[in-house]
């Protein structure tokens, strides 16, 4: 049975198969994480991103990691919360863990990181967030190595160790 981790920290940092990018629609970078990631991966990857053609909420589509340690890029893109009901909200980011895990899945990887996508910008309630997160996370864990859900802030990371203690690392 694969681990499921909890850390506070910045994914563009962390050595796995693939790095989740919360991304906007057009795949070519943004602010908060979505930023980062261009910044770190480099120009190459904004270049292989404009091949993809853009990505509807909810999907997942792959690019190589460029300069970052990770191997792969998994972008997908939440959605924005006021813009739904909470039940299609919930139903929709549910789905971008899902696409991405399984995306990750068919390319044969083991080790793979999330942000908290749509907590940020787009407004999704951080403690709502995390438990979507955890509890996709949990049923896709026996087919990787590792699923690690990074946390840039500490407010979120004292709501997931209070929620998910067993997952939480300092």
């Amino acid at each position: 049975m694969g681990k499921i981790k909890i850390i506070k920290g910045d994914i563009t940092t962390l050595s796995c198969d693939a790095i989740v990018n919360a991304a906007n629609s057009s795949l070519l970078g943004g602010g908060g994480v979505d930023g980062a990631i261009h910044y770190a991966a480099g120009p190459e990857l904004l270049t292989e991103c404009r091949t993809l053609h853009g990505c509807r909420t909810s999907e997942a589509k792959i690019t190589k990691g460029y300069k970052l340690p990770s191997r792969f890029v998994i972008h997908t893109v939440g959605p924005i919360y006021y813009e739904h009901t909470p039940a299609e909200a919930e139903a929709l980011l549910t789905s971008c863990y899902e696409n991405s895990l399984n995306l990750a899945k068919e390319k044969g990887l083991k080790t793979i990181a999330f942000p908290l996508i749509s907590a940020g910008v787009y407004g999704y309630p951080q403690k709502d967030a995390i438990k979507v997160a955890i509890e996709t996370m949990k049923l896709h864990q026996d087919d990787f190595n590792e699923i690690t859900l990074v946390l840039f802030g500490e407010r979120e990371f004292g709501f997931a160790k209070e929620e998910y203690p067993i997952f939480s690392q300092a």
